[in-house]
């Protein structure tokens, strides 16, 4: 079965895989995937994560993180930008998560980064998605 948003079907699946109480979610790999989960881990919302090898296709392991008193550590993550409708936004406008409490995914010409650092380097692009 053919996915037609392959980032929002990752996103579905770590949010299941949370909620579920798994250790590790598997997700099919792409540069775009591998980014997004380099900024989940560089910003504290999941232990690690390794490229692996399953069945003769290339996956992502990501390893989830929990805390002690309220679960998962990610408590949402939701798409933004979808490929019926496109969500871009300049640096000057780049919406705030949760009043700063979360982060937001940003596509931009110089890469995948945060809304924060795209903010800070004046880029604007395309929301991904919020994590919180």
């Amino acid at each position: 079965m053919s996915v037609s948003d392959p980032v929002a079907d990752m996103l579905t699946k770590i949010r299941n895989a949370g909620m579920a109480g798994h250790e590790k979610v598997d997700i099919p790999t792409s540069k775009l995937k591998l980014e997004i989960v380099k900024i989940l881990k560089t910003e504290g919302y999941i232990k690690n994560f390794k490229k692996a090898s399953q069945e003769g296709a290339n996956v992502i392991r990501v390893f989830l993180k929990y805390d002690e008193k309220t679960g998962p550590i990610i408590h949402g993550i939701e798409k933004v930008s979808k490929p019926g409708r496109r969500v871009y936004m300049g640096y000057k406008t780049m919406p705030r998560v949760l009043n700063g409490y979360g982060t937001l995914i940003v596509s931009t010409s110089m890469g995948v980064t945060t809304g924060k650092k795209a903010a800070e380097k004046k880029v604007g692009g395309e929301i991904i998605c919020t994590v919180w």
